[in-house]
């Protein structure tokens, strides 16, 4: 909550002019009774119309001045809740891209979601109220329990007994409904994930005829929100009669007595009539309550939300040293004893991998699913942290380097190619933000995918869809790989970034790739990519099985053989193997 707190600090001075106009509003409202009182005692019933026009006059006349206080009010409270909503906003985004791949994976991304908007949203209107409106309920309860007092002690006895109940009611109340507005806001979640998954798998969806199957999961998840919703308001609404049978029992009661005191000459009949103006407006302060109770359990439950997405500690330093300029100056690759689990995985990924890639060198990485290559690549520019050993990149250990420094000088393709809305000339100079046209065109050319954006209409500036929907794979890899290559990398990771491409094109893009002083690393179940790698790292449940060249695990690996089998037929290896025994 003190974080959240901090956001609001730039606008003390709105807050300030914001909660005094609120109380002017405030005090004019309490002084209204007795206003009342003096027309009634001391105008109309002593029949005296110059008593009457004179606090008539000034009722009007403060009331007016009032109306104009609450319109700046309401100007001056909208300013603090928007700008503390952007900040909120713009620094919970920054946290987020802050966060490590492991941090990622422990808060789902449908709920990052509904944390940014949602609670965000919910926090902006709790400020804007708690300026304009909110706290007049509790003000009004207070000051009019202490104007009735002013006006007659005895007759006030009532408000004092039955408002402390009536407030201890409240706060158990309260602190029930924040616990069960949690529960709504993760069910709001399980929406948001549900919702998020149907649209990015449609195409999916409908392939597979599985429309009915996910309503039915939609409306699960639906009905779960619906149900706890209503929990929560059944419990929020109970409050309303409880505090109106309260408070009308005290009114009957105040009118009951004070008959009784005016018959007897105790108290004056204006002073009644005060004494339940007040108990009338403290009544409909405390029927508001119960909306008071539902906007600050929500805003609770909202705020600790937020606060948590906040406090997370990144799992990820930034650099041991100081930037000292350009670190990564060869691209020289090695890897000593590494092993590396998931967080929260029991088993581990990689298991004790040792192995070099000299500067310049293309290493080739093979093996079956799940054998560890993606896990591999991610270790690199530090995406996860290695659970023990050490990687090193020109004789540093890469956690001694800055992440900018380090990530700057890697070109990074993942297996699924993900491009953003916008042009084509922004998704690629995404990879460099100066890079001028010229560069661009230059690495789509080195891509392949230079003729294929010349023959579009718009050509660089064509427009793409949300992930680049209206491409095929094969040109979504291709404009991933320029996006790379823009920015002239001194280590390239290719995971799996050529299997939509056809035999030709993928040859001609790693011939365009040496030219380009880099060490590039490039997972592949390709045999014939593979071949023309400097060196091929084969592996197997997480671990190194062996290395070498395409014709020294032709012979020596048996695993080898059987993929290059799969591929190419027994007498391809045999006919290879002869070449080499020559």
């Amino acid at each position: 909550m003190k974080k959240l707190f901090s956001f609001l600090k730039p606008y003390r001075l709105f807050i300030a002019l914001a909660l005094f106009l609120m109380l002017v509003e405030l005090g004019v409202e309490l002084l209204q009774p007795l206003f009342i009182a003096k027309i009634i005692d001391d105008g109309i019933l002593q029949k005296d119309l110059s008593v009457v026009i004179k606090w008539g006059a000034i009722m009007v006349g403060l009331s007016i001045f009032s109306f104009l206080g609450g319109i700046v009010n309401s100007f001056t409270a909208s300013h603090v809740s928007q700008s503390f909503g952007h900040e909120v906003r713009k620094n919970l985004f920054g946290k987020i891209q802050a966060f490590s791949f492991a941090n990622l994976n422990n808060i789902p991304t449908s709920s990052l979601i509904t944390r940014m908007t949602n609670d965000v949203t919910q926090l902006q209107n709790t400020v804007f109220m708690g300026l304009r409106i909110m706290a007049r309920a509790p003000l009004i309860v207070l000051g009019g329990t202490i104007m009735a007092i002013t006006v007659n002690l005895k007759l006030s006895l009532v408000l004092i007994i039955s408002i402390p109940v009536l407030v201890l009611f409240l706060g158990w109340v309260m602190k029930r409904a924040a616990k069960l507005f949690r529960l709504v806001q993760k069910r709001l979640d399980n929406v948001n994930s549900v919702m998020r998954e149907n649209l990015i798998g449609m195409r999916l969806i409908k392939a597979f005829l599985r429309k009915d199957h996910e309503i039915g999961r939609f409306d699960g998840a639906n009905d779960e929100l619906k149900m706890k919703t209503v929990q929560s308001l059944r419990l929020i609404e109970t409050t309303m009669p409880v505090l109106m049978l309260v408070m009308n029992v005290a009114i009957l009661v105040v009118l009951w007595f004070g008959s009784g005191f005016i018959s007897t000459g105790d108290i004056k009949v204006g002073e009644v009539v005060a004494i339940v103006n007040y108990a009338t407006r403290i009544a409909g302060s405390l029927s508001v309550f119960s909306w008071l109770i539902m906007v600050l359990s929500r805003a609770k439950a909202s705020a600790d939300r937020v606060t948590e997405i906040f406090e997370t500690p990144i799992d990820l330093d930034e650099g041991r040293v100081e930037s000292r300029g350009d670190l990564i100056k060869e691209g020289h690759i090695e890897f000593e004893d590494v092993s590396f689990r998931y967080p929260g995985g029991d088993e581990q990924v990689l298991k004790h991998l040792d192995f070099t890639v000299e500067a310049g060198q293309t290493l080739a990485i093979i093996g079956a699913t799940g054998s560890g290559k993606t896990s591999l690549f991610q270790l690199i520019p530090r995406l996860f942290e290695a659970e023990s050993g050490t990687i090193t990149i020109d004789g540093q250990d890469v956690r001694d380097i800055p992440l900018d420094s380090l990530r700057k000088r890697i070109g990074y393709v993942p297996q699924e190619a993900m491009l953003f809305s916008g042009s084509i000339q922004t998704n690629i100079a995404w990879g460099k933000e100066d890079a001028s046209l010229e560069e661009i065109m230059i690495a789509a050319q080195h891509a392949q995918i230079h003729e294929t954006v010349m023959r579009l209409p718009k050509q660089y500036e064509t427009r793409l869809g949300q992930k680049g929907v209206n491409l095929s794979g094969g040109q979504k890899q291709r404009l991933s790989v320029a996006r790379a290559l823009v920015r002239r990398p001194k280590i390239l990771l290719l995971d799996d970034s050529t299997s939509a491409l056809d035999l030709n094109t993928e040859s001609r893009l790693l011939t365009a790739l040496e030219s380009y002083t880099c060490t590039t690393l490039i997972i592949t179940q390709k045999i014939s990519t593979a071949m023309k790698a400097d060196k091929i790292l084969l592996l197997e449940d997480g671990e190194v099985l062996a290395e070498g060249k395409h014709d020294e695990l032709s012979k020596t690996n048996a695993l080898y053989r059987k993929i290059v089998a799969s591929q190419y037929g027994e007498e391809e290896i045999s006919y290879e193997t002869k070449n080499v025994s020559r």
